[in-house]
């Protein structure tokens, strides 16, 4: 009796493991189906050698492309001594460049942050450049985006040598990194930056104020004053000029938003609301909202929803900077 009793127990946490593990697979397989009219069809592009549908269950076995690329660092700013990854794309030509900006609260993280898709992206026609840049409390808001400009005319005085196309950057963030390349793109107004890619990004820093992440989870308000220089009542201005809904405007580059529905750390209502000042704007943008996915989702690039953002991003590049 005591032995079929644990059988039972068994078959019935066996039957819910196989349901939790079913429910992003069959999410993927809706979403793929989904988002592939999301985008132009660009004849001939990359996308349709690298990844030829949003989702494969196979994938998750095989994987994307496990060989990774290597790299070379190089120092772009000599007075802050911070580095830059360039991961050089397969191609001898020039190429455009996608410049990846790391998470960690805007206080932790590097620009060896998963290499994975940095590595895909260079064996797929892209150059990736990723930025290590100067972290909170130390430094305050804008400095982050001081460093990516810098960062960016570095790569532009050195892109014969590097074989950058300078017309054509792409903006790569995830998570405090979001929020920087979002920032970066609408206040820099440059034309050279074609697309700006944010996953996960806090897009309203006001809103994310007022409305704080669980303390049990994250005490986001304390993360917030680190790196803005105190509260909203006591720095407004820092709110408003890092956040995305605010500062975007009718010339702003499209935009690629990716978030988990079930992210506790940053809520996916962040890219709703810059999705609603994205339209009002009138500005092109995409958008991949992933029921079941957290914090993090593409750390595994073969998953289901780290394949549907990888293709997302391949079909975005190709899109907005495609190359031959």
């Amino acid at each position: 009796m005591g032995e079929s009793k644990y059988s039972i127990i068994s078959l019935i946490i066996g039957l819910l493991s196989l349901i939790l593990y079913s429910v992003p697979v069959v999410g993927a397989l809706r979403i793929a189906g989904r988002i592939k009219n999301l985008f132009p069809d660009v004849t001939g592009s990359v996308i349709n050698k690298a990844i030829s549908s949003p989702y494969n269950p196979v994938r998750m076995i095989t994987g994307l492309n496990a060989k990774k690329v290597s790299y070379k660092t190089f120092t772009y700013d000599s007075i802050n001594q911070l580095t830059l990854d360039f991961y050089h794309s397969s191609s001898t030509e020039k190429r455009p460049c996608v410049i990846v900006v790391h998470g960690g609260s805007w206080a932790g993280g590097d620009s060896q942050q998963l290499p994975e898709l940095n590595s895909f992206l260079a064996k797929n026609g892209y150059h990736v450049a990723t930025i290590n840049y100067r972290l909170a409390p130390q430094y305050k808001y804008p400095a982050p985006l001081e460093d990516l400009k810098t960062a960016i005319n570095y790569l532009r005085s050195n892109a014969a040598k590097l074989s950058i196309d300078t017309s054509n950057f792409a903006l790569l963030g995830r998570s405090a990194g979001g929020q920087i390349v979002l920032a970066a793109a609408y206040h820099f107004n440059d034309p050279a930056i074609k697309g700006v890619i944010s996953f996960y990004g806090p897009a309203d820093m006001v809103w994310g104020y007022a409305n704080p992440t669980n303390p049990l989870v994250l005490n986001s308000r304390k993360v917030m004053e680190d790196y803005l220089g105190g509260t909203y009542q006591d720095v407004p201005k820092q709110y408003i000029n890092s956040s995305a809904t605010e500062v975007a405007h009718v010339n702003s580059p499209p935009a690629l938003l990716i978030y988990g529905e079930n992210d506790p750390l940053v809520s996916h209502l962040h890219g709703l609301r810059l999705d609603k000042k994205l339209d009002s704007l009138q500005v092109k943008h995409y958008d991949l909202y992933l029921p079941w996915a957290t914090h993090g989702f593409d750390y595994t690039l073969n998953g289901p929803a780290g394949q549907l953002s990888t293709w997302s991003v391949m079909r975005f590049l190709n899109t907005v900077i495609p190359t031959p």
